[in-house]
């Protein structure tokens, strides 16, 4: 099961939560950066987004999930929402710093659910 949630890591509330369905991390972890970029454009906010995915940061930088999930019925549905993803990677600029996030140093990212 892969969800995603965005979480304002100033007071540890949750902005926005999606899934579970079938899926990886990575496809998770992409989409909630696509996710955050579009609602703080969308609410004409400045403050960067963390991740703790050094391979979601790549396929935004690329525009595009490079997943090896098979697409199949059980997917289908997942990979709607990865190509509305790449669709508004592709047509909208946004100046939002992606920043890794260093668990080494802070601890595990506030967005995880603690399943690791």
């Amino acid at each position: 099961a892969m969800e995603y949630r965005g979480v304002y890591i100033a007071n540890n509330q949750q902005i926005f939560h999606f899934g579970p369905m079938l899926g990886t991390n990575n496809i998770g972890e992409f989409l909630a950066i696509v996710h955050g970029l579009a609602l703080l454009k969308q609410k004409n906010l400045t403050m960067p987004i963390y991740t703790d995915s050094k391979t979601a940061m790549s396929w935004i930088k690329a525009k595009q999930c490079r997943t090896k999930l098979p697409r199949n019925a059980k997917t289908e549905e997942l990979f709607k929402v990865i190509e509305r993803a790449e669709k508004w990677l592709k047509e909208n600029k946004y100046t939002t710093e992606i920043i890794k996030w260093e668990t080494k140093e802070w601890g595990e990212i506030p967005a995880d659910f603690g399943r690791k």
